[in-house]
Formats: C-alpha cells, sequence, structure tokens
C-alpha cells in the first residue's frame, strides 16, 4: 500500500514566465524511508490535479496513480506530479501558437509551451534530482500527459532528446497546431533508444449525454497516427513504440487511468530491465 500521509510530498516552485508558484507533488514508493541506499527512476507527469484523487480532477475520475502502484508487478518509481495553469493551461501546454480557433481558449492563445518544457528540464528535473534519491539518466526519466499534456510531452522530448528514455502520450491533441509540431519533430528527431507509449480511443469526441461526434472522433485517431507516422519517418525503431488504438474509449481520466497500468509495465518494464 502506498501511504499518503508520508509518501506524497508537496513543494510550490517558481516558474520564470509566471508571477505564480506551482504545485509540484511528488510520489514516492512506499519503501523510500526504509531503503535509504536505494535510488528510483522518475516518471514526470502534467495535468497533476487529475492523477490522484477524483475530488480534483476535471472530470471528477483520476488516474488513479496510487491505487495502480501497489500493484507488485510494477517496478518502484517516483512520480512528480506538476499541477497545470488553471485558465492558462492551453497556454502553457502548446508550445506553438494556436493553427486554429479552440473552444475556450484565450485569444492568441498557445506557445508558452517552450518555456515550460525549458523550465521542466533545467529547473524542476535538477530539484528533484537534488532533493529525492533518483536515478537521473535517460533510461531512468520518464515523462507522460493526456490531451494538451501529451502534446507538450511530445514537444519536450523532441526538443531535448536524450533526457526522457521513456513517453507516455494519451490522446494527443495536436490539432492544436498540428503542422508546427510534426515540423517541430522532423527537425528535431527523437533518441532512438526512447520507449514511447501511444494512445488513442476511437471515441474520444463523444461527451456524455450528447450525440456521438465522428468528425472529432477521426481528428483525435488523425493526430496519433500523424505523429506515429513522423517519428517513423526519421527511421525510428518501430520496435520501440506501443501503439493502442482502444475501441470504445473516449477522451476522459478513467480510460487513461484503465491504460496506465499497461503503459507502466510495457514501458517502465522495458527501460528498468
Amino acid at each position: 500500500m502506498v501511504d499518503t500521509s508520508t509518501n506524497l510530498k508537496t513543494h510550490f516552485l517558481a516558474l520564470p514566465y509566471t508571477k505564480k508558484k506551482r504545485r509540484v507533488r511528488i510520489l514516492l514508493p512506499n519503501n523510500y524511508s526504509e531503503k535509504d541506499t536505494v535510488s528510483y527512476p522518475v516518471l514526470y507527469m502534467n495535468d497533476g490535479q487529475n492523477l490522484f484523487f477524483d475530488q480534483e480532477s476535471f472530470s471528477g475520475k483520476s488516474w488513479n496513480i496510487i491505487e495502480s502502484l501497489q500493484s507488485q508487478i510494477i517496478p518502484d518509481i517516483i512520480v512528480v506530479a506538476i499541477d497545470h495553469a488553471d485558465a492558462y493551461r492551453l497556454r502553457e501546454y502548446a508550445p506553438f501558437p494556436f493553427e486554429k480557433v479552440v473552444p475556450h481558449a484565450i485569444p492568441k492563445d498557445g506557445g508558452n509551451g517552450q518555456a515550460y518544457a525549458k523550465w521542466l528540464v533545467t529547473e524542476l528535473k535538477p530539484f528533484i534530482d537534488l532533493n529525492y534519491r533518483t536515478k537521473r539518466g535517460f533510461k531512468h526519466t520518464f515523462l507522460a500527459g493526456s490531451s494538451m499534456g501529451a502534446l507538450i510531452t511530445a514537444y519536450t522530448a523532441a526538443q531535448y532528446p536524450n533526457i526522457f528514455g521513456g513517453l507516455g502520450v494519451f490522446s494527443i491533441a495536436s490539432w492544436t497546431c498540428e503542422k508546427q509540431l510534426l515540423s517541430f519533430c522532423q527537425s528535431h528527431p527523437l533518441n532512438p533508444k526512447t520507449n514511447i507509449y501511444l494512445q488513442v480511443g476511437t471515441n474520444e469526441g463523444d461527451m456524455p449525454n450528447q450525440p456521438s461526434n465522428p468528425q472529432e472522433n477521426q481528428n483525435y485517431i488523425t493526430n496519433s497516427l500523424n505523429y506515429y507516422k513522423q517519428i517513423l519517418a526519421q527511421g525510428f525503431p518501430i520496435t520501440q513504440i506501443h501503439f493502442a488504438i482502444v475501441a470504445g474509449a473516449r477522451h476522459t481520466e478513467s480510460v487513461w487511468a484503465k491504460q496506465f497500468p499497461y503503459f507502466l509495465e510495457h514501458l517502465l518494464t522495458n527501460n528498468l530491465t
């Protein structure tokens, strides 16, 4: 069992491009304090509010990260949950200005993702490595996110190809700036030793109690396929990618929660063996 009273640590860290501090929570393995000479791999995750507790999550359902890590199959890891920027989430997670009108977006939104990625790599990761017993190298450092969090995950891995040895790219919302993302990925190839877990559902655009939205459903599938094809076009090894198209899966935390154990077992176990 993971004891959240002692194993979930909270920090409020400054970001250089905002005047507000950001909550970052660190979930430690349950045996962390007992095995004081052991170091652990680290998984950084975006949209930290949605990861641990249903009452904090946007949809009312979390990723159930704590429950997933109770499995004895999964290797012990440190999870770093980075809160999003609330009303400025879209701006912060988009590495480029939006190419089309985005619902709920602020005018001229997008573009702060480059600053966020730099902060994550050059300030947050060193802070975590300094204050916790981490395995600091490429093979033991991972990054994951869903929707816009997946978009910034894909960008960050391309911008800093020798930092993250494993990626979780769930339901990527690259339609916001897809041309720019794919062009960037073309000129910034991933490290060929990176392991990638890429997932999308067939009903990403469908909302509860609403008619099905075939066009939006296809948009998300196309986004994932285009990202997949782009990284393969660079000569990236197909054996390093697990691509799951999940029938009936929607764009919501309850779906990603079900995928999370597969992501950990497949990707993290591959890197840790």
